[in-house]
């Protein structure tokens, strides 16, 4: 597996492209600076298969419109966060205004689901309490978790914003916390960690 990481737009989010041997992309998380993201693709020689969304907070979804018209891919949301990703009540202005829904086919997201796209295999873990439509995508085979904003080195997501729940959020880390403990963990924001060290530092996530 071949891990890219660009940190994107104001909030300085990350937006991971990943791939294997097929050289056909995932793309997770592009919250912003859809020109450094196309570049990246270009780079590399990728194409797109799936634009993976952790949740659906505007510093996460807002370059997705523009990088899809030019990689066209569909894309994967949780149904609770597709309601609202994509509309006006989203906007941030004026850090963030693209809210414009891509024009591609969608698949709906929902916890224990298994995935293989680009010849790499994944499972979608629920984690709501930072957003209602919150998810995690573990690869297996690399143990590797995509945290979004469940998970930083250190820290865990707020809980105080519009369907915030930190009751939900911490059953959530519950399930984080049965992973092997030397998964890499590569959260929406900050540097890389791995779970082991997190059960070490981290106040808020507890060895089961």
């Amino acid at each position: 597996m071949n891990i890219e990481c660009l940190t994107v737009g104001p909030f300085q989010s990350g937006c991971y492209i990943v791939w294997g041997p097929e050289r056909h992309a995932l793309v997770i998380d592009p919250g912003a600076d859809a020109q450094a993201i196309l570049a990246c693709l270009d780079a590399h020689g990728l194409d797109t298969a799936c634009y993976l969304l952790t949740h659906g907070h505007i510093d996460h979804v807002s370059a997705l419109a523009e990088v899809s018209a030019k990689h066209p891919a569909p894309y994967a949301i949780h149904a609770l966060d597709l309601k609202w990703a994509f509309g006006p009540l989203n906007r941030l202005p004026p850090y963030y205004s693209d809210t414009r829904r891509p024009a591609g086919a969608f698949r709906t997201l929902a916890d224990g689901q298994t995935w293989t796209d680009g010849g790499m295999s994944y499972a979608v873990i629920g984690t709501p309490g930072h957003s209602p439509g919150g998810v995690c995508f573990y690869f297996p085979a690399d143990r590797v978790l995509f945290s979004g904003d469940t998970l930083f080195q250190g820290t865990v997501g707020r809980t105080d914003l519009a369907g915030g729940d930190g009751r939900m959020l911490t059953q959530s880390l519950r399930k984080l916390a049965q992973l092997p403990p030397e998964t890499r963990i590569f959260p929406g924001h900050g540097p890389e960690t791995r779970l082991a060290e997190e059960f070490r530092i981290n106040p808020f996530l507890k060895r089961p």
